[in-house]
């Protein structure tokens, strides 16, 4: 029986395969980009404020920083306790177009050994968790040219 594909949080990506974005907001007054999103007011604090709206984030970056997780973390955190732990990949990425750094974790399989500052990286759609019925769909980063 399939997984239901389920966003871990709604409205922030949207789509599969090379049409897989980040979902973010610009303010219509000062053009300021936000992700997550904001749906209620201007973050900018020189910004009388506009209408929010969606936009699509750029699809690629560049690593700012990156690190690796070696423990599993703790509460709400969701990982199956009767498995080994896996470290993984989290990394810092700078958005072309926008100018904002947006973390998540590494696609699997990319470690820390794999990653240098200053890479180019692209967005694809990535799983956080899966149990009996669901997939909990999330986004990873993945080194250009790298295919799954």
């Amino acid at each position: 029986m399939p997984h239901t594909r389920t966003p871990v949080v709604d409205g922030w990506f949207a789509g599969e395969g090379d049409g897989f974005r980040l979902l973010g907001t610009r303010c219509s007054s000062c053009a300021t980009v936000f992700f997550p999103r904001e749906d209620v007011h201007c973050r900018n604090p020189h910004c009388d404020g506009g209408s929010l709206e969606e936009v699509p984030l750029s699809r690629s970056g560049r690593v700012w920083s990156y690190t690796d997780s070696r423990y599993r973390p703790p509460s709400p955190y969701v990982s199956d306790r009767e498995l080994p732990w896996e470290p993984y990949a989290l990394i810092a990425v700078e958005l072309e177009a926008e100018r904002i750094v947006v973390l998540g974790q590494a696609a699997p399989g990319v470690t820390v050994a794999d990653l240098t500052v200053g890479m180019e990286v692209e967005v694809v759609p990535g799983v956080l968790h899966e149990d009996a019925e669901t997939a909990w769909t999330t986004w990873h980063w993945r080194p250009t040219g790298v295919r799954a």
